[in-house]
């Protein structure tokens, strides 16, 4: 059990934290101490033990620490509690009314997407994606729609490998390089796409959803039945209508939550 003596590194680990989440991009170590008026040995040791505990990532080429993924989990934890599905499950119905397709809501959890919600039309497919199931992040529509808004370090935290990259269908990235070129395409055009990469003959169209600090919070979702031979993914540019819905629906929950992109 820590002693009293404990409580001053952790109020001083608090600050650190608050401190990076308030901020556009990473500090160094030296502007995080004279922001907190911190001695230097002081903010580098708080800062190592942050790291060790992934609750801050190191920028070694930068020379600069941002927040890590355990923050945005902690923060994505409290939400999953209840609000973030309360607020999201109306938004789900008329989004299946919208488009007669299933409709999810996901967050991430480390290198997998997990399914809070799913909401179905009245003629149901029957879907792998049902609610408390986790896939790996980088394979449906609503884990890359995530993962396209982390920092480049994060990313790589959570696919340090080749091995972390699971092959469901022979589609769908399989390295690091062919995902990161594969989230750049997609955040540039606002909405992402996987076609059979999760489940044969069916695919997704997905959208982020958006925290107080403009971090990726959750993943609003639509899977429908779609059978495409070409396994470079060359259908999905026929699907606009749909991501404008989909993207119309993650918009108004980030709204709900007092987010922002």
């Amino acid at each position: 059990m820590g002693s009293s003596s404990d409580v001053p590194a952790l109020r001083r680990g608090l600050a650190v934290l608050r401190l990076l989440s308030t901020r556009p991009g990473p500090m160094s170590a030296g502007m995080i101490a004279r922001e907190l008026e911190l001695p230097r040995s002081t903010t580098y040791h708080l800062l190592t033990e942050l790291a060790d505990a992934g609750f801050v990532t190191h920028l070694p080429e930068e020379r600069r620490y941002g927040l890590g993924v355990a923050a945005f989990e902690l923060g994505s934890a409290y939400l999953r509690h209840d609000p973030l599905e309360r607020l999201a499950r109306p938004l789900l119905r008329r989004l299946v009314d919208r488009t007669g397709a299933t409709a999810h809501l996901g967050v991430l959890h480390g290198a997998e997407a997990l399914y809070l919600l799913r909401e179905q039309p009245r003629q149901p497919n029957t879907l792998v994606s049902d609610v408390g199931v986790r896939l790996p992040a980088h394979l449906p529509a609503s884990g890359r729609a995530m993962l396209a808004h982390l920092l480049p370090a994060q990313v790589r935290a959570l696919f340090p490998g080749v091995r972390s990259f699971v092959d469901r269908t022979g589609r769908g990235p399989r390295d690091l390089p062919s995902l990161r070129r594969l989230l750049t395409s997609e955040r540039q055009r606002g909405w992402f796409v996987e076609d059979g990469f999760v489940t044969a003959d069916f695919a997704s169209v997905a959208a982020p959803v958006f925290d107080h600090g403009g971090r990726p919070i959750a993943a609003i979702s639509t899977t429908f039945r779609h059978v495409c031979p070409n396994p470079a993914n060359a259908c999905a540019d026929t699907w606009p209508d749909i991501a404008a819905e989909v993207q119309r629906s993650a918009q108004e929950l980030t709204l709900r939550i007092g987010g922002h992109e």
